[in-house]
């Protein structure tokens, strides 16, 4: 039949891979936004920036770490307050208003891979997309593919924006920064009184190595 040859061909495997896609990237997405991005608790105090112990013996010995003057928590290195979720989040990075939560330590890396996931699926449906035009100029050539020439220009601007969005990441991922970091680096005192640009930079293979391992 038909069906059979089609799946002898491999015609059959490339939309089932396309909608494994879409459906990883729809998990991924509920996942980063619904869970804990690294939100700073008060029994959590003691001990929160050992793990960065190393990398801010840079850092001149005046600047202590200091309670949030709205949660009162003690902030660990790089943790910032978000006002949109009302609590700290350590290794703070941003707050998207698509995911209506922030990223920060715990959701960031499974951000980048939601990002790189979405980049795929956009090129992909570009590329289908694309596949279905043939252009003339008439009227009803315009009134028949109108939906799709729509479509294709849509996946153009958000395959333009996820690209722009993860490019910039993995750069600040490799200097080992953040986004509030790099956008606010004037306005942080552990940043603006260091003797180093970047004190907590360990070079691009050992900060992308820390980051995603």
């Amino acid at each position: 039949s038909d069906l059979q040859k089609q799946e002898e061909r491999g015609e059959l495997l490339q939309p089932l891979i396309f909608v494994l896609l879409v459906l990883c990237s729809i998990l991924l997405y509920f996942k980063v936004s619904l869970m804990d991005p690294g939100f700073v608790k008060p029994e959590e105090e003691e001990g929160e920036d050992k793990g960065q112990g190393a990398v801010i013996l840079q850092l001149p010995g005046d600047i202590k770490l200091r309670r949030c003057g709205y949660c009162l928590v003690k902030q660990p290195m790089r943790a910032k307050h978000c006002q949109q979720c009302q609590r700290c989040v350590r290794r703070y990075d941003h707050h998207c208003p698509w995911l209506e939560n922030c990223v920060g330590e715990r959701n960031h890396p499974l951000f980048i891979l939601y990002l790189s996931v979405q980049l795929v699926v956009l090129l992909w449906g570009g590329h289908v997309a694309w596949s279905g035009l043939y252009f003339e100029q008439s009227r009803e050539w315009l009134q028949h593919n109108i939906f799709l020439l729509v479509s294709f220009l849509l996946i153009v601007i958000f395959t333009i924006v996820v690209l722009l969005l993860l490019v910039s990441h993995l750069y600040l991922i490799s200097c080992n920064t953040t986004t509030w970091e790099f956008m606010s680096h004037h306005r942080i005192s552990y940043l603006r009184h260091s003797q180093l640009e970047n004190p907590f930079d360990q070079g691009i293979i050992l900060n992308l190595w820390r980051f995603f391992c």
